[in-house]
């Protein structure tokens, strides 16, 4: 048999690179790593977590303002956006630390500079080294859109700058409409900014809940967000210190920075996949079958460079049922059936499984529940702010088939549903769950009435009023 110097070579030590090298050597492989930035990848150093601390200080502003209808003073409150940067760097490190203590532990060497694939089983370091591997993995994830050429594009930013800027923008143009887009318009119009999101289509979260994609619309614009639909930048000049936005119907906007955030790229550009033959698609993701392995035997992918599912716990999973199957010998592969998603904007957005509109294309003939209230703690804080909830059940066998929120704790209540929903939950089932009370929660297990999308939404008690 072929002696190679290691079992697996990863190239890219983000989420999915981790736990694929990790799980592999605790399977007994002899496992290195490669990577040219920092370990942890887009989502601890970039994405997930920087956003999610920035999304909390954000919502502080609204905790503030909340706090007067319950009796609080709240006087002299502050900003500093360098505080806010200086600990959010202090927490990244500490988790790469923690990323790299971990392949440490598990007998996993990490080597910190770019590797490409020279050959099916080589890959060649940045000094020139050529390490041999019995299998080598793409973990390399992807990278943030810059769009067409346009004057001045390189003076925008994506989100990978946001995260460092030197100082809090007054004003802001966001081009997108997707998660990311949304989440960095409603974080930073918390913190202060003024924020324009301009977008080509006219409605947000293309892929959402029809239901859902209207209701975050109202509620941004509720919080002073400003909405160019049907509108894109032709382009961005530099005067007197700020940024002209020239949109494509001759108007401008004028802002401190301007944001493209119109999606990410797979990460295979110069890897050296083309001289070994690995098939990309059109966009440059690379084709993998069920268990994340490419035309060439001996190389697999996992993550967003394969642009399948790209959220991290999908990247983890991949990387876990890449291990275990090739070099555990409990071959398993991913669901990508029922997988539970949060945009953490203000408010927040939960949904699992399938929207009412993908449903119906499939065929399924549907019960539609759903509510809209104003939750017990905006009735003393004087906030207008509503909480919608919808379950969408499959007339075949009573299955609850999608579930999509709006409103506060939404991620965190999708989590534990779709818990149920994995396991095959009826709306039966939801109807004999004791309700926790008071809770928003609680609505979903006290939903009555079926509906259709035209009928009115009705007005629920939940956490207002005991259910009787």
């Amino acid at each position: 048999m072929q002696k190679f110097d290691v079992d697996l070579f990863v190239i890219g030590a983000g989420s999915g690179g981790v736990r694929a090298a990790r799980i592999a050597a605790n399977h007994g492989a002899k496992v290195k790593v490669a990577e040219e930035f920092r370990v942890g990848g887009t989502c601890v150093i970039r994405g997930c977590v920087p956003k999610k601390l920035f999304v909390y200080a954000a919502r502080f502003a609204h905790e503030f303002a909340d706090a007067a209808g319950f009796g609080w003073t709240v006087e002299g409150t502050r900003f500093d956006w360098p505080t806010l940067i200086a600990n959010k760097d202090k927490e990244i490190a500490r988790l790469e630390g923690a990323y790299g203590t971990n392949l440490d532990r598990s007998g996993v060497e990490v080597v910190r500079q770019r590797a490409v694939v020279e050959e099916p089983n080589v890959v060649r370091l940045a000094d020139g080294t050529r390490v041999s591997a019995r299998i080598i993995l793409i973990a390399t994830g992807g990278h943030p859109n810059l769009g067409l050429d346009m004057p001045g594009r390189e003076l925008a930013i994506t989100s990978n700058e946001i995260f460092n800027l030197a100082r809090l923008p007054e004003a802001i143009v966001i081009q997108g409409a997707g998660y990311i887009a949304l989440e960095f318009a409603s974080l930073l119009a918390g913190l202060g900014a003024k924020v324009t999101v301009v977008h080509r289509g006219d409605k947000l979260l293309r892929g959402f809940d029809e239901e859902i994609r209207t209701r975050l619309a109202e509620e941004l614009a509720q919080r002073g967000i400003d909405f160019a639909f049907g509108a894109s930048i032709d382009g961005i000049y530099a005067e007197g210190g700020r940024k002209r936005v020239r949109l494509n119907d001759g108007s401008d906007l004028f802002a401190d920075e301007v944001m493209l955030a119109i999606g990410r790229t797979p990460n295979t550009t110069g890897l050296g996949l083309d001289k070994v033959g690995v098939h990309l698609t059109e966009n440059g993701a690379i084709t993998v079958d069920d268990t994340g392995r490419t035309n060439v035997p001996s190389i697999y992918a996992v993550g967003d460079v394969t642009d399948r599912v790209n959220l991290t716990p999908v990247a983890i999973r991949e990387g876990h049922a890449f291990a275990d199957s090739v070099f555990g010998g409990r071959p398993w592969s991913v669901n990508y059936d029922v997988i539970p998603t949060a945009v953490f904007t203000e408010p927040e957005i939960g949904t699992v499984g399938l929207t009412e509109e993908q449903a119906r294309a499939q065929g399924r003939r549907l019960d539609i529940y759903k509510t809209d209230f104003r939750p017990l703690k905006a009735t003393l804080s004087g906030s207008q702010s509503r909480t919608f909830m919808k379950l969408i059940v499959d007339q075949k066998d009573d299955r609850v088939i999608g579930m999509h929120l709006v409103g506060e704790a939404a991620g965190e209540m999708t989590q534990l549903a779709a818990v149920a929903m994995n396991v095959g939950a009826t709306k039966a089932d939801f109807d004999r769950t004791m309700a926790l009370h008071p809770s928003s929660a609680e609505e979903l297990v006290t939903l009555r009435g079926r509906h259709s999308s035209s009928d009115p939404i009705p007005e629920a008690s939940a956490e207002a009023t005991p259910a009787i």
